[in-house]
Formats: structure tokens, C-alpha cells, sequence
């Protein structure tokens, strides 16, 4: 490297580290002294030359190294606050809304969104995706309840409202990406859970012996049936239809 070549290299690089030279200090893990002789290289960097360059960069990558490299607690706030706001938006007014009025309801710039999100299927995937661990989270306090009854009547009661509340998506990103994830692979977990939710419920005495997971899923797109103006008012329309559906899995 020649000469000159270093010495804007070098310039380049202390430019960079002037301005994180706090955050190096206070966060570097090596010793006093080692934290100490790279800010004072920082300070005196006049003092520099290009044969001790290499061995002062050495010291800058110990340091930057041991820094944490995942994402700023802001860009996940910003995440965050993203999908949410896809997720109301696209339940409110479905999967031809512009990305920028996400961007708008989630109070960031539309670069923003692109940025975590290049395309609006893969934004609508993670909408998706969200919205399926909810549905397992159901079903595994279902399967966790000590008592097996009580967690099969709260799962289908529970279920039936969030079909009630994401039917409109769920149709609409089966519709639009029908390639954008693996919808088998999902339906096949989901089923499996819902077999071991039904056989712990039967095991109790509680439940008929001739229902089956197609029973379940009945129930499930009948609620497609319910209508009402608002979605609240579907969702409760759909809590009272299983209140008065569950009475007839007893024995």
C-alpha cells in the first residue's frame, strides 16, 4: 500500500471511530489499560504514521469485535410497529392497501417499510405467520390444561373468535400468494395438535367417542357463515354460536 494510499485509509477509518469512541470505551471489554491506549491513539492520531497503522487497526477490531452486531432496539421497535399496523390495516381494508398507508398507520417512512420488508407479500407473510402462532399458542393452552375438558371447550371457543376476526385475511393471502408459505405443512401441525386436544378430552369421559378433527374444522367454517357489521360484532356473534355448539360435544 503506498503511502498515501494508508494514510487515507487511515483517515477513513479514524473519521468512523471519532464519533463511537464513547460507545467504544464505555462498552469494550478488554482491560483499563487496553481501553485507555485506544483512546489515546484516537486523541493523537496526528502523531500516526503509516508503519504502525496496521497494529493500531489490530487494536480498533479487538475492540469492535466484541461489540454487539444485531439489530437497534430501534429498527426492531420499528418492526414491530409495522406489522401491527399491516396486520389492522389489511384486516380493515384488505391486500390491496398501499404500502404507504401502512407506513402511515405505523408512523414511519415507506423507505422504512421496504427496508424490513422488500415486498408486500413478504410483509403480508409475517402478518400471516404472526397470526398462525397465535392460533398454535391456542391450542397448546388447550393441550396444557390440567384439565382436559375445560381446555377443549376454551380452545374451540377461542378459536371460533379468531376465525371470526381473521377469516377476511386468511382468505385473501391464500387468494393472492398461494406459494408465499408452506400452507400443508401448517394444516398438518394444526391438525395433529387438534387430534391430541380431541383424544386428552375423550380420555376424561367428557367428550363424545365419535368425534373426530373434521368435526372441529366444521365447526370452525361454519363461523365463515356469521355476519355483522362490525368486526366485534362478529367476534361475539362467533363466542356465541361455540358457547351453543359446545354443549353438543358432550357426552
Amino acid at each position: 500500500m503506498s503511502a498515501s494510499s494508508a494514510r487515507l485509509a487511515m483517515a477513513r477509518v479514524i473519521a468512523a471511530m471519532v464519533a463511537v469512541a464513547p460507545t467504544l470505551e464505555a462498552r469494550s471489554q478488554e482491560s483499563p489499560s487496553h481501553r485507555v491506549d485506544i483512546v489515546y491513539s484516537l486523541r493523537n492520531r496526528d502523531q500516526r504514521t503509516v508503519t504502525n497503522t496496521p497494529v493500531w487497526l489490530a487494536k480498533v477490531r479487538a475492540v469492535t469485535d466484541r461489540l454487539p452486531h444485531g439489530p437497534r432496539s430501534d429498527a426492531r421497535d420499528n418492526r414491530g410497529l409495522i406489522v401491527d399496523a399491516a396486520r389492522a390495516t389489511f384486516l380493515a381494508v384488505g391486500l390491496d392497501v398501499p404500502i404507504r398507508e401502512v407506513a402511515r398507520r405505523a408512523q414511519v417512512a415507506p423507505a422504512t417499510v421496504y427496508r424490513h420488508f422488500p415486498t408486500k407479500e413478504v410483509l403480508a407473510a409475517k402478518v400471516f405467520t404472526e397470526q398462525t402462532r397465535v392460533w398454535r399458542s391456542i391450542v397448546d393452552a388447550g393441550l396444557a390444561d390440567p384439565d382436559p375438558w375445560r381446555g377443549f371447550c376454551r380452545t374451540i371457543e377461542r378459536l371460533c373468535a379468531r376465525q371470526a376476526l381473521d377469516r377476511e385475511f386468511t382468505t385473501a393471502f391464500k387468494s393472492t400468494y398461494p406459494r408465499a408459505v408452506d400452507f400443508a405443512a401448517m394444516r398438518a401441525r394444526s391438525l395433529t395438535s387438534a387430534a391430541g386436544l380431541i383424544r386428552r378430552a375423550k380420555d376424561t369421559g367428557r367428550l363424545r367417542p365419535d368425534v373426530v378433527v373434521d368435526d372441529v374444522v366444521l365447526v370452525l367454517t361454519a363461523v365463515n357463515g356469521l355476519h355483522a357489521s362490525t368486526v366485534a360484532g362478529r367476534v361475539a356473534a362467533a363466542r356465541r354460536f361455540a358457547a351453543l355448539v359446545i354443549p353438543g360435544f358432550s357426552t
